[in-house]
């Protein structure tokens, strides 16, 4: 819950309607969420969420027509204005042919240095095959907390795990203080367990750029989210690791593997799917990794040894940086990316991802606004805000029945709008409409692309991230786009990650120590 600092009675006051406007907007939502999608939150979640295998006819005859999801008409001169955000099929179409593209520089040897979409290998060129067994640790850290896993693999599966935070004096101090911090951690959590002198594999969730030179072997290219330890960029993380458990010398620990959050999304479903080939994260940013052949791979300067595949870490957040998607940007799009921390850079993400729909909304609103077609031409303070209106604010509002607008009268009340029509609700809801149909349908666009780069009859895609957990309609859109595009004849699904940053790495783990016995 965001608490604005109050200045004096009337910013008390803001403040007080705002967090009031928060809970009552919690309470609406989770009741309907509840409700309507139950079944997340079940054992059974990653099942559900798989999405349907269906070829084109089946597509034009069913029942859940994803046009559905425009369900409030807008006013004429607000559709004409919302306009420019949808995209036509052929628009979608190019999408696809300049991404593909794209990675082929990516993965080519003389055009890699000048690619956006760097295509990095990640060394990880085997997935589970479900017979996994013994004990596995797994470490993940990516912000100011970092968690250890314990996980159990055979007739009985059972996952063990703690949180530790990372003051703030070790996010900014020496690099070893990092790193014997990490290992104390592990130290103690293994002698809770009481684990004794087991050898434990270890898999490495690393969730900051990094270039990997193998798998046990990545070297740090900057830190990221609040941390700047020194003595740490440039290095392999692992070996850094590996120093301070020797440091101490009272634990064993065998790191086998190092990833981030996309390639554990992977690993994570492929334990249960075989057919898993590609894993997609659509959460505060976005990115993809899937297995590609190695002959594709000019980058490769591993063996040639059986499989002749590897993971590839695309990074494709930075797609369009090289100015390829200009002719589907809009004012929105430029705006944002003049306004953001890193101007020019990762343009496909600025897109799709969760830290920048909800401000192309806003954009939007305030422009409708101000041609009065909305609330009557007037704004509000907290309105005129940037980054006031959250991208959990349209997940929600298009949690609304159609024709039901509590969700999105809450929110409006809590932005400083408490005279909101039925039409400005139906207005608002159809910006929220446009700017998540464009987001997941360039989404599955990555993805079509993917699954025809794979070849394969059936695959299964992972999928993570809170646009794609939270959002009611996305799995749908990103399906129902996806087979327009993809291949005739191929069938997909989209299943929900579980834990890929913490299970897909003791995974990695597991996998790593069946090849090496």
């Amino acid at each position: 819950m965001e608490i604005v600092a109050a200045a004096d009675s009337d910013e008390r006051g803001l403040t007080l309607l705002r967090v009031v406007g928060q809970l009552q907007r919690v309470i609406v939502f989770l009741h309907s969420f509840a409700c309507d999608r139950s079944h997340l939150w079940s054992t059974q979640s990653s099942e559900a969420r798989q999405g349907p295998v269906m070829s084109d006819e089946q597509i034009t005859k069913k029942d859940d027509d994803v046009s559905r999801y425009f369900t409030s008409p807008p006013a004429p001169l607000v559709r004409e204005i919302c306009e420019e955000l949808i995209l036509s099929q052929e628009n979608l179409k190019e999408v696809c042919d300049v991404l593909h593209e794209e990675l082929n520089k990516g993965l080519g040897k003389d055009t890699n240095p000048e690619a956006t979409i760097k295509c990095f290998p990640t060394y990880v060129r085997e997935l589970p095959n479900g017979k996994e067994k013994g004990r596995f640790l797994a470490l993940d850290l990516g912000g100011t907390n970092f968690r250890v896993l314990l996980i159990q693999l055979g007739e009985k599966c059972s996952m063990d795990s703690r949180i530790y935070a990372v003051p703030q004096p070790i996010m900014v101090g020496p690099g070893d203080g990092l790193f014997d911090h990490i290992a104390e951690c592990l130290a103690s959590f293994i002698k809770e367990r009481e684990l004794g002198d087991e050898l434990l594999p270890l898999g490495f969730t690393f969730s900051f750029p990094c270039k990997q030179e193998g798998l046990t072997k990545a070297r740090l290219a900057r830190w990221t989210k609040g941390f700047k330890c020194a003595g740490v960029e440039g290095r392999d993380v692992v070996e850094l690791l590996k120093a301070a458990i020797a440091r101490r010398g009272d634990c064993r620990i065998k790191v086998m593997g190092v990833l981030n959050d996309a390639t554990g999304c992977l690993i994570s479903c492929a334990f249960a799917k075989q057919n898993c080939r590609a894993g997609i994260i659509i959460g505060t940013g976005t990115n993809a990794c899937y297995m590609e052949k190695l002959e594709k791979v000019e980058l490769w300067d591993g063996d040639l040894d059986e499989p002749h595949q590897v993971i590839i870490n695309t990074e494709w957040g930075a797609f369009g940086d090289n100015g390829c998607l200009d002719f589907i940007r809009t004012e929105y799009d430029n705006n944002i990316d003049c306004e953001s921390i890193n101007p020019g850079r990762q343009l496909y993400e600025k897109m799709i991802s969760g830290m920048y729909m909800g401000e192309i909304a806003r954009q939007v609103i305030i422009r409708l606004v101000a041609e009065g077609l909305l609330f009557d031409g007037k704004s509000s303070e907290i309105l005129e805000e940037k980054g006031s209106f959250f991208t959990k604010y349209i997940s929600e509002i298009e949690s609304d029945k159609p024709g039901d607008y509590n969700n999105c009268r809450v929110i409006l009340e809590e932005l400083g709008l408490n005279s909101a029509t039925d039409t400005d609700c139906a207005n608002v809801r159809h910006v929220c409409e446009c700017v998540s149909r464009r987001a997941a349908y360039l989404a599955a666009a990555g993805v079509a692309v993917l699954l025809n780069r794979i070849g394969e009859e059936s695959v299964t895609v992972a999928v993570d991230g809170s646009v794609y957990r939270f959002h009611p309609h996305f799995h749908n859109l990103m399906t129902e786009q996806i087979s327009h595009l993809i291949k005739p004849g191929m069938k997909f699904g989209l299943m929900l990650s579980e834990d890929g940053s913490g299970r897909g790495a003791a995974l990695v783990a597991a996998v790593a120590s069946r090849n090496s016995r």
